[in-house]
């Protein structure tokens, strides 16, 4: 059977699933792994990456298990959540690709504002003190804050040196997986319209 048919077009969605799989168990790894050993100390961040993964995890084994039994209902709402997950994931990452650097220290003071757990996380990896100052009246989880003097750098300046660079890989990897599920859309349509030659077919609807 040409590539195209019912087969080829099966195998191409399980694939597709099953990349969306390793991807989500990876992030699920990566937050586990991070809180494990201390890197990443904020139940927030944590539950949100992880709460992405199983999210995306059940995407994808709906998909999977859609695509393996044909079944049409599954196939439907997979394709629909695919489609709603494109929207938001297009439209973030354009957002990210065009941030300004005043958009982008904005973000990054509300960011730091709402945790201290992130705060602390940030001043610990970074080895800075404060978000536009310094106070060395102030505690800090920095190791610079303990040398005499202390000599420690905003953490708003340390930052601004990687907040680009970073936005524009996270906006070009979002951007590349939010083509993936334009795919995935397109694909499932495909696939649902598709008579499977191993079936009754004159029972296909």
């Amino acid at each position: 059977m040409v590539c195209g048919g019912f087969v080829c077009t099966k195998n191409a969605l399980c694939s597709l699933n099953i990349v969306y799989t390793l991807v989500s168990l990876l992030l699920i790894g990566v937050a586990a792994w991070g809180k494990w050993f201390g890197l990443v100390s904020s139940f927030q961040v944590v539950g949100g990456v992880v709460g992405v993964g199983c999210f995306l995890l059940l995407v994808a084994l709906v998909g999977l298990c859609g695509a393996l039994k044909h079944h049409q209902v599954l196939l439907f709402f997979y394709m629909m959540v695919l489609l709603a997950v494109f929207v938001l994931q297009f439209s973030v990452s354009c957002a990210c690709l065009a941030l300004n650097p005043e958009q982008q220290n904005r973000l990054l003071e509300i960011g730091w504002n709402k945790s201290q757990n992130t705060q602390r996380d940030v001043e610990k990896t970074l080895d800075c003190c404060g978000f536009s100052s310094v106070n060395y009246n102030d505690t800090c989880a920095a190791s610079c804050f303990t040398r005499l003097p202390p000599s420690c750098e905003s953490c708003s300046n340390m930052l601004q040196r990687y907040t680009g660079d970073v936005l524009r890989f996270v906006g070009g990897i979002g951007l590349f997986f939010s083509f993936t599920e334009m795919f995935g859309v397109w694909l499932t349509h495909r696939f649902r319209n598709l008579k499977d030659p191993r079936s009754n077919l004159g029972a296909f609807l």
